[in-house]
């Protein structure tokens, strides 16, 4: 990778330059990916802007109030995925739905525990970075539990990007169904102030009370999960207007990219070649799970596809969207699938990384 030590003029900048380098860093690199077709743009775009101006030498603090609101956000976010429609379709056939996501959840922790094993990553970094859920989420939850964010960060969003990528592929010549050009984006749509008013208060509260009862991930989980009660028995209505998703992928993005340093960026890409190998792994049992699905559930072939591609929430369900697919199968499954993760994620993670240590122990004891 080149050499950014001498690149050193931010450090030499003052507070309110750098945030300006990062913002309009962050404007158009998000700009660029999005322009690509790359899912997660406004989160990606961001990161990388921080991730160059930290290993440049230049530092931001971001506000940890403002941290913890973003977390709300999109724990918000994913609360609005919940759906009637979504537990009406798990209730039908909840026996399909959880052989699949066991199915997933167990190929991506083995490939997590095995990169583990052989030292590709530190500690649980890599049982993270392989878990199959949405990729912000999955970040936060890792560095509550004490992972590395950044290189978690690093696999997730690698991961993003192919899973995106095949899924597109698939829906264009698989099926010879239409691409999933990205939307755009409607920055200032009319809001619904009465929801809105009441999804602040839910982010607010729910943001407070995770972080003082020191829940991990906390101001992520308590608005999710009081959020998603709410919205799926149709006793709140969830309005998240696209500047504040945007601003609030856009802290997250930086609070992750703003903790890279060189040596972290060295060793993100030497693991390159064993993260990709692990992805494409991951990819090609959620294509065996489809294939099961088509031939003896019925499931028409993309989607089962979209519905068993292992991460990348918001990039499938564009995908499904636009496809002559399914939606409420694919999304029902995805959603299922990450809940499980949540749930099942910190105790695996443990228990693997527990079991990677006795083994370390039992080597250094027998030499």
């Amino acid at each position: 990778m080149p050499d950014l030590s001498g690149f050193s003029f931010p450090s030499r900048l003052s507070p309110i330059a750098r945030w300006a380098l990062l913002i309009v860093g962050s404007l158009l690199l998000a700009a660029l990916l999005r322009m690509a077709g790359l899912p997660a743009a406004l989160l990606l775009g961001p990161m990388i802007a921080a991730i160059l101006l930290a290993v440049a030498g230049g530092i931001v603090r971001i506000p940890r109030p403002a941290y913890f609101a973003s977390q709300a956000i999109i724990g918000c976010l994913v609360a609005r995925a919940i759906t009637p429609a979504i537990l009406v379709s798990f209730a039908k056939d909840w026996p399909l739905f959880l052989g699949v996501v066991f199915a997933v959840i167990v190929a991506s922790n083995l490939l997590g525990a095995l990169m583990s094993r052989l030292r590709v990553l530190p500690g649980t970094t890599a049982i993270w970075g392989a878990s199959p859920g949405a990729a912000s989420a999955m970040v936060l939850m890792a560095e509550a539990y004490g992972a590395d964010a950044r290189l978690v960060a690093f696999m997730q969003y690698l991961r993003v990007v192919f899973v995106a990528a095949a899924a597109s592929l698939v829906a264009r010549f698989w099926v010879h169904a239409s691409g999933a050009p990205m939307p755009a984006a409607d920055w200032f749509a009319p809001i619904e102030w009465p929801s809105f008013a009441m999804t602040l208060a839910l982010a607010g509260i729910g943001a407070f009370v995770g972080h003082r009862l020191r829940i991990p991930a906390g101001p992520l989980l308590a608005p999710m999960v009081v959020g998603a009660a709410l919205h799926a028995t149709g006793l709140l209505t969830i309005e998240l207007p696209q500047w504040l998703l945007g601003a609030s992928y856009a802290v997250v993005g930086w609070h992750i990219g703003l903790g890279f340093t060189l040596p972290i960026l060295r060793h993100a890409l030497r693991a390159l070649p064993q993260v990709v190998a692990s992805i494409l792994a991951l990819i090609a049992v959620g294509g065996g799970l489809a294939w099961l699905l088509t031939e003896f559930a019925g499931i028409d072939p993309l989607t089962a596809y979209l519905a068993t591609s292992p991460g990348g929430m918001d990039s499938v369900a564009i995908i499904a969207a636009s496809s002559k697919v399914d939606v409420s199968f694919v999304i029902a499954l995805q959603t299922v699938r990450f809940v499980f993760v949540l749930i099942l994620g910190p105790p695996l993670a443990r228990l693997l990384a527990d079991r990677s240590s006795g083994r370390a122990l039992e080597k250094e004891a027998t030499r």
